[in-house]
């Protein structure tokens, strides 16, 4: 207990926080989705508050362009995954709470399971996808969810499905209905990030559960607030939710879990071929099979493998020219290599096979890195 005292002095010592609002924390379980560029900070400060149950789920491996802004990890880091690097930091930084790690892609099939177990759910993902699965989630679980995304040097904040004042909770689905084209949609691969942002919007995140859970301040329910770094210009407008977006989510359990998020979203395509890393590699030295780099002339990094290259811009203008029966495309990040597809798929239809890169570049360097520790 002398331990407890001294580690939470700081929180004691608040006239309107005390022991009761420590108490709170210690007795709080909150999913963190993602450990990433918002993940930890989300994580770091939960933790170092006492929050007693954290779950950490992430499916993915520490890249050397991860450090610029993940704070967690480490040089040494580059290669192992995220939650098991960041469970070793985390305990060292608290021993006093329980942290429960998710090394799994979160999808329609486990969500329901893993999302159940916890009250407060964070969502520090990065594509559409997964956002709009673990919304779905949250409405048919009724579970609060903390929002949080960054772009270039502006980061949005809000908390969804909680239903303080409002006549009924303000959901994602009531910010933004339908999934964005992929096409339309850049993430920090592809546009950048400055390396603070995630730090200070992750804060802001965290900030929110501290809330939720002791009862403090004013939570964002229903509002979004939006944060200018490059000015400090921040603004919070509310969210309607008078149209009704019911309709847009899964009814029950049963349709949530059979509901293909990355097909809503355009992440994949029927008939087209996902491809791994490893299958990748496997095939695109085949017999009959041309693979393609869809990116401009001069994006880094390099493909070391052979492939010839035909910008998506100028696709439309070669399609006669591709005549093999096996058709691989790639690019940075996987969403300009499946629009390719498209078009090859509305140009051949069924006469080739068509296959891309799912996570393009990235992933691929990402399996490289994994190898190489």
């Amino acid at each position: 207990m002398e331990n407890d005292n001294e580690r939470y002095a700081r929180h004691y010592a608040l006239s309107d926080f005390g022991f009761e609002g420590q108490h709170k924390l210690l007795n709080a379980k909150v999913l963190v989705i993602g450990a990433g560029g918002l993940g930890c900070p989300v994580l770091q400060y939960l933790v170092a508050a006492g929050v007693g149950t954290i779950g950490i789920a992430d499916h993915d491996h520490i890249s050397l362009s991860n450090l610029q802004r993940q704070t967690l990890y480490s040089t040494d880091d580059v290669g192992k995954k995220k939650v098991e690097v960041a469970f070793l930091k985390l305990e060292q930084l608290n021993t006093e709470i329980n942290i429960t790690t998710y090394p799994i892609e979160l999808t329609s099939k486990n969500a329901w399971n893993i999302i159940s177990e916890y009250e407060i759910i964070v969502d520090c993902t990065d594509n559409f996808a997964t956002r709009y699965l673990i919304n779905d989630a949250c409405v048919l679980l009724n579970k609060p969810l903390v929002f949080g995304a960054i772009y270039k040097y502006e980061g949005q904040v809000a908390v969804f499905n909680l239903n303080l004042k409002k006549s009924k909770p303000v959901n994602y689905r009531n910010l933004f209905p339908n999934p964005p084209k992929p096409e339309d949609v850049q993430n920090c691969n592809e546009v950048g990030v400055l390396g603070v942002l995630p730090g200070m919007i992750g804060m802001m995140q965290a900030n929110e559960v501290i809330k939720l859970i002791t009862g403090l301040g004013d939570v964002l329910d229903g509002k979004l607030l939006t944060f200018n770094m490059l000015n400090y210009e921040i603004f919070t407008v509310d969210i309607s939710n008078e149209d009704s977006v019911e309709n847009l989510i899964p009814e029950n359990r049963e349709a949530f879990e059979l509901t293909d998020y990355e097909f809503l979203c355009g992440i994949s395509i029927k008939n087209i071929e996902d491809l791994s890393p490893d299958d990748f590699i496997k095939k695109n030295s085949a017999e009959n099979t041309i693979t393609i780099d869809v990116r401009e002339v001069g994006e880094l990094p390099k493909a070391d493998f052979e492939h010839i290259q035909i910008p998506l811009s100028e696709l439309n203008d070669k399609l006669t020219e591709i005549k093999r029966e096996h058709i691989i495309l790639f690019c940075q990040s996987g969403k300009r290599s499946l629009k390719a597809a498209e078009i090859l798929m509305e140009y051949f239809g069924t006469q080739k096979k068509i296959s891309h890169l799912k996570g393009g570049m990235t992933a691929l360097e990402q399996r490289k890195n994994e190898q190489n520790n």
